[in-house]
């Protein structure tokens, strides 16, 4: 396993299974002390992953369906054609992605790939230039053994629960959880009619 660092310590390649997390540009109140990124301790994961689901401020550019559409489609593209990964679960949530994968390319460009087309698109739908979309950096972790990928997976698919944006996983349509049927277009999410 290689490591590379900006910030913080990044995983540059593996061929063990890794979770991702990245968060969109401004998400954290300016007064936290995760402002610079996210840290890589599990107690801080936990307490930062709390802040993002209960942020009342900040962007939240992923709930619009439109987006969130854009970002499940990167991942389902990167894993399937481009084939970057094998993905195992993700959730997109308001204003952050958590994504569990076993990557077969190095993570800084699988990060690339994903963070880039998603927040062109992104802009583009929102009408919006010269501001940056996510945040620089992201979260990730080597997952140790099949105990704490299962862990992950369901950390994962119960986020939306948790963040009381479904009530159970397989409700919420941005997820590898959801299972809703006819409600899917291709096996891909499709998104929910308001």
């Amino acid at each position: 396993m290689a490591l590379y660092r900006r910030r913080l310590p990044h995983v540059y390649s593996t061929t063990s299974p890794v979770f991702l997390t990245w968060r969109l540009h401004g998400s954290l109140p300016h007064n936290r002390p995760f402002d610079g990124g996210i840290l890589p301790s599990s107690g801080s994961f936990a307490a930062l992953d709390r802040l993002l689901d209960e942020a009342k401020t900040g962007p939240r550019y992923l709930h619009l369906p439109a987006i969130a559409s854009v970002v499940a489609e990167a991942i389902h593209y990167s894993s399937d054609v481009l084939r970057h990964y094998i993905l195992h679960a993700f959730a997109i949530m308001p204003n952050h992605v958590h994504v569990l994968l076993t990557p077969r390319v190095p993570l800084p460009i699988l990060t690339k790939a994903l963070k880039g087309i998603t927040a062109r698109r992104a802009n583009e739908i929102l009408a919006r230039t010269g501001t940056p979309f996510w945040q620089e950096e992201s979260f990730d972790r080597v997952v140790r053994n099949a105990d704490e990928f299962e862990k992950i997976r369901h950390y994962i698919e119960y986020n939306p629960v948790r963040a009381g944006l479904a009530s159970a996983p397989e409700e919420y349509p941005w997820s590898s959880a959801w299972r809703a049927g006819p409600q899917t277009r291709g096996g891909r999410p499709r998104p929910p009619e308001h």
